[in-house]
């Protein structure tokens, strides 16, 4: 019989929402969206200010429903009922092994800084990666309160040299890298509407804290401080860091980088710094690695005990984690970035952010949804509630149509 898991607290649940977020989609995006000059910082606005209504939104949700594992799977549940929540299982799980699979070629890509010959020998590229992932599931398997202190170190160690070259690249931007404001061959809103859509996936994750909320001290007060404390402070890391570097490297050379952060702070303090910054960035993107990898195996869970997934699913191991969802999650992990490795790693991983942002779009409009259901069955739902959550399910709606026009299922496999 399995012993009761350990529960964790605000810094550890806020360090799992800061941890998911800041991930391979800062440290990358600058290049993915250089072809399109200042004007993609028009994107990080939208996108800001859309996540940060649906933050809202799941702040509002976990107080409602405190004790609710599996986050908008068991909200859903509770709103809509067993088909749709059915729905949201089935496709948050499948988002989540996409969004460590686009993680894990972030990791390697940023390993590449001090392992050159990981940038263009792609079976060296998929072992190191795969390493990775099953090292992490390893840690995962033997416990929450384990994989919570990984997340707690590698969230600080990310954060110190993003701080630094973010607040230093400040003072060193060149405003020529943003004339024109639009560089691309797109009208402006075209423009805007590609790069909402790509920055979109750097807020993925914000919903992480409502995720073990059954493993979690205080959960009504708890989850909802770190859902808005982690998407606010990301927020304004996001916007800050992009200006920083696009400020500092000029569009045609930044679309080709395969570290923009590192490369940013070796044009101020020369090549050692690139090291520290892509230090940072492989701790990073191993920590979201790691915070993601949890969460693969909470939802399942949630969704076999209502009998949604298989049985197997709900078993856990002697140290009261999910280990059979964790493990086979990983093995899906494993066969997806295989199989896209025959591209470029810029290529990869542009085709992981839209495929992942994709599959959690429906979560999320689902979880607004029975939102407004459970907050009018308990009289809890106010003008400015309703008018949040209008905002954000139209912003979704936007990002939904967006991604199903720029993303064909031909792609997985080409």
């Amino acid at each position: 019989m399995s012993e009761k898991p350990k529960e964790i607290g605000l810094w550890t649940t806020t360090s799992l929402v800061i941890g998911n977020m800041i991930a391979s989609g800062l440290f990358m995006l600058p290049a993915t969206l250089a072809i399109y000059g200042g004007i993609s910082l028009v994107g990080w606005l939208i996108s800001g200010a859309g996540a940060l209504c649906l933050a809202l939104v799941y702040s509002w949700l976990s107080k409602l429903q405190p004790s609710a594992t599996g986050g908008p799977y068991a909200y859903t549940r509770e709103g809509m009922g067993t088909f749709p929540a059915f729905l949201v299982a089935w496709g948050y799980w499948i988002s989540c092994w996409c969004t460590n699979a686009a993680i894990a070629v972030a990791f390697v890509s940023y390993l590449s800084a001090f392992i050159p010959a990981l940038g263009n020998n792609p079976m060296l590229a998929v072992v190191t990666g795969l390493s990775a992932i099953w090292f992490l599931t390893w840690i995962n398997t033997k416990g929450i309160r384990e994989a919570g202190i990984v997340q707690v170190i590698t969230t600080v160690l990310k954060l110190a040299p993003l701080l630094v070259i973010t607040i230093g690249g400040l003072f060193y931007l060149n405003t020529d890298h943003f004339i024109p404001f639009n560089i691309s061959t797109q009208s402006n809103l075209s423009a805007i509407t590609s790069t909402t859509t790509l920055t979109l996936f750097a807020f993925l994750g914000l919903e992480s804290a409502t995720i073990p909320s059954g493993n979690v001290k205080n959960a009504e007060r708890t989850v909802s401080r770190a859902t808005m404390i982690g998407t606010l402070l990301t927020t304004f890391i996001y916007i800050a860091g992009t200006v920083a570097v696009m400020g500092l490297i000029p569009p045609s050379i930044l679309h080709d980088s395969q570290a923009p952060f590192a490369d940013a702070a070796a044009s101020i303090w020369g090549e050692e710094a690139r090291y520290l910054v892509a230090g940072g960035a492989v701790i990073s993107t191993f920590g979201a690695l790691n915070g993601w990898i949890l969460i693969q195996g909470q939802m399942p869970m949630a969704a076999a005990r209502d009998h949604l997934f298989p049985r197997l699913f709900a078993r856990e191991n002697k140290n009261g984690t999910p280990a059979f969802g964790i493990v086979i999650s990983s093995l899906l992990i494993s066969v997806l970035m295989s199989m896209n490795f025959s591209r470029n790693l810029a290529d990869t991983f542009t085709f992981m952010v839209l495929l992942t942002t994709l599959t959690v779009l429906v979560p999320y409009l689902f979880s607004i949804i029975s939102f407004v259901m459970i907050a009018s069955k308990q009289q809890a739902l106010s003008g400015f509630k309703l008018l949040i959550t209008v905002i954000a399910f139209l912003y979704l709606c936007g990002r939904l149509l967006a991604l199903a026009k720029k993303l064909s299922i031909g792609d997985l496999f080409y």
